[in-house]
């Protein structure tokens, strides 16, 4: 075989190879067999590479038809210029094959990562919208009997209301905020119950200078002081006062919520309702853990702790 023979043989087998692999890679664009179909990528491969090697023979043939001792070296390699075609593009269609699957494989995840977050945002919307109704029909029921008793405490709980109203509004794109400015909005919640229950509701809030700053789910602390504030009052004449405590630890913010509650009258495991389940959901939700929320009755009080991740 002469170098021309040599080269223009090279280059019309390796085009249409080439051109062979770009068709099989615009039809596995189009068309990715599954499992119980990989059988396809043989089939596909044996046909471009029969086709290849006809058209190949054609061009061949017509270009040096004159020479028989070319041909004839062609006709004798055929079998192994079909098993080189049909590998290479074997080859080629595996590797389409992983290709797209794994991109498809890709956006699929992406598409299920997106779906399962726009879940956990409208789950998280609809804890934080299930906790304000019980809270603010207690409140307006307390307005009703304020307007006559003494209207102008009645005036100063609707201001108070409006602005914790105002205040949840703002809060609800935020996924977390400082710890100051959620207990900034938890003192005006609890100035809203005392209000309601006179001197019979006492606050205590320590917190460390360094702990404001940390992070944590906005309206965090009003269901679980709720929960203490119904735990503690409901089932006793007596005045009461709640113990919340913060402070920082390795990793996490740390708050505790302690009331004191009457054994004879009341179970601890009343303590634990809807308020409290619904921030475990949320802190499950938002950080993938169940063990952040801890509840204990020591003696007569009801302790809650709540831990939250800092990153």
């Amino acid at each position: 075989m002469s170098i021309l023979e040599a080269s223009v043989d090279s280059l019309i087998s390796n085009l249409l190879l080439a051109g062979c692999c770009l068709l099989i890679i615009n039809n596995m664009r189009y068309y990715l067999p599954r499992k119980e179909k990989y059988w396809y990528v043989l089939v596909i491969s044996f046909g471009f590479a029969c086709l290849w090697l006809i058209i190949l023979r054609l061009l061949l043939w017509g270009i040096f038809h004159r020479d028989e001792s070319y041909l004839d070296s062609v006709n004798r390699s055929s079998t192994l210029r079909f098993a080189i075609g049909f590998l290479t593009m074997g080859c080629m269609a595996s590797i389409c094959l992983l290709w797209y699957t794994q991109k498809e494989q890709t956006e699929m995840d992406a598409r299920k990562q997106e779906a399962e977050n726009l879940a956990k945002e409208a789950e998280l919307f609809k804890l934080r919208q299930q906790l304000q109704p019980h809270f603010l029909f207690n409140s307006l029921n307390s307005i009703s009997a304020l307007v006559s008793i003494n209207p102008e405490q009645a005036r100063k709980m609707v201001h108070q209301l409006s602005d914790f109203l105002r205040g949840t509004l703002k809060k609800e794109e935020k996924e977390l905020v400082p710890l100051e400015e959620e207990l900034q909005y938890l003192e005006l919640y609890l100035e809203i119950e005392k209000v309601r229950f006179g001197h019979r509701l006492s606050t205590v809030i320590q917190s460390d200078e360094f702990c404001r700053s940390m992070k944590l789910p906005p309206l965090l602390l009003q269901p679980i002081v709720e929960n203490a504030i119904k735990f503690g009052l409901y089932d006793t004449t007596d005045d009461i006062t709640i113990r919340i405590a913060v402070r920082a630890e390795t990793g996490y913010l740390n708050i505790t919520v302690e009331n004191p509650f009457d054994p004879q009258t009341s179970s601890p495991k009343k303590g634990t309702g809807f308020g409290l389940n619904s921030v475990q959901r949320r802190l499950y939700l938002l950080f993938a853990r169940n063990d952040l929320l801890q509840t204990s009755a020591v003696q007569n009080l009801f302790i809650t702790t709540v831990k939250i991740p800092q990153s």
